[in-house]
Order: C-alpha cells, then structure tokens, then sequence
C-alpha cells in the first residue's frame, strides 16, 4: 500500500493565497515557511521593499 498524505499541515501563501502543505524539504523549518515557492517568495520579499 502506498503512503497517503491526509493529515499534513497547511499554510496560506501571503503572495498568492493559495494553500500549501508540509514538505519533508522543510521538516525542520516549517515555523519559519512563509511562501509557498521561490518565485512568491521573490515576490514577497520585491512587496516589502516598496
């Protein structure tokens, strides 16, 4: 049986306000995930400078 990923938890990207979930990439920053891509994150960090 393949492993589902039901229960993850999720976030809204700032950016694109869209819901994204838990990555193994980030298991040890998830607290600090805020964008769900590079480019939102580019995008985000371009918003904040203006």
């Amino acid at each position: 049986m393949a492993h589902k990923k039901l229960n993850l938890p999720t976030k809204i990207c700032p950016v694109c306000e869209r819901p994204f979930a838990w990555r193994a990439k980030w298991k040890r920053d998830w607290d600090n995930v805020i964008y769900c891509s590079k480019r939102c994150g580019a995008e985000g960090r371009r918003m904040k400078r203006l």
